[in-house]
């Protein structure tokens, strides 16, 4: 055995042993049927995912879809803005804004959505705000919507497309723009044609780092969009903890890990075409 080979042996068992086995647990689980009393009977069938489309759990699924398209591309446009600044700002301030962008994953995401939900509640300096300007509005609607979760969603996952795109726009011959700007090309068609295509790979990076854990996503919109707000992620966690009925739960489960599957792979294929 080859020394690199011994060192990659831990990390190999430790892939099989608690990310491997679990899936394969679930794929299994996702064919057996609810006990009466929320148990596991060991009887295999496919009602699970024939319930899926049955039910309205698709529509559960393309609302689920929509938001977390919407959240990657607000992060797309916020985050090249962001990381484009970053790149040409100086070297004392790009520290600075590598600092801001990072510290928020140095706090917990519960603590920074309970955060938000303090700005916004009630008596919270938002509606104390709103109060003083005579505006009126419904204290506990403005504390959980469908807006907040996109607030909240946009907050968490904006790093994840920035910092690839700065590492990008770092690496990016501004000669290039310069030149492009030297020939006539206006402020978008510099953009379009210049920038863009040069961050193609760091966009689709990003785009896969938002848009994956965002379709999944059950904490935020649980805190900020209340019981009337069910997601795809919200679905599954209620099937586990609240209906015990781990096979349903595991087949909703399946099918998401296959469709973020089938993106990641449309995904590179489309990147290795444009290659």
């Amino acid at each position: 055995m080859k020394l690199r080979d011994f060192f990659l042996l831990p990390a190999l068992l430790w892939f099989l042993i608690f990310i491997l086995a679990p899936l394969m647990i679930v794929i299994v689980v996702s064919f057996a049927t609810r006990g009466t009393y929320g148990g596991i009977e060991w009887t295999w069938t496919f009602q699970n995912y024939v319930r899926i489309f049955n039910g309205p759990y698709v529509g559960i699924f393309f609302e689920s879809v929509a938001l977390a398209s919407l959240t990657t591309f607000l992060c797309l446009v916020l985050g090249t803005l962001v990381a484009w600044a970053m790149a040409t700002s100086s070297a004392t301030l790009r520290s600075l804004y590598v600092m801001a962008i990072a510290l928020p994953f140095l706090t917990n995401l519960v603590i920074r959505i309970y955060a938000i939900r303090l700005f916004v509640g009630v008596e919270g300096p938002l509606q104390t705000f709103l109060t003083f300007l005579n505006v009126p509005f419904d204290p506990y609607a403005l504390t959980q919507n469908k807006f907040l979760v996109l607030y909240g969603m946009v907050t968490t996952y904006l790093p994840f497309m920035v910092l690839p795109l700065y590492g990008a726009f770092e690496k990016l011959d501004f000669t290039l723009v310069e030149a492009s700007q030297d020939l006539g090309a206006g402020p978008w068609r510099t953009l379009f044609k210049v920038i863009l295509p040069n961050l193609k790979k760091a966009l689709w990076s990003g785009s896969l780092l938002v848009f994956i854990p965002s379709l999944g996503e059950y904490v935020i919109p649980d805190l900020l969009g209340g019981a009337k707000n069910m997601l795809f992620g919200n679905l599954i966690t209620e099937q586990f903890l609240k209906a015990r009925d781990w096979p349903f739960g595991s087949a909703l489960s399946v099918l998401l890990m296959v469709l973020l599957l089938g993106v990641v792979v449309v995904v590179q294929r489309k990147g290795r075409v444009r290659e």
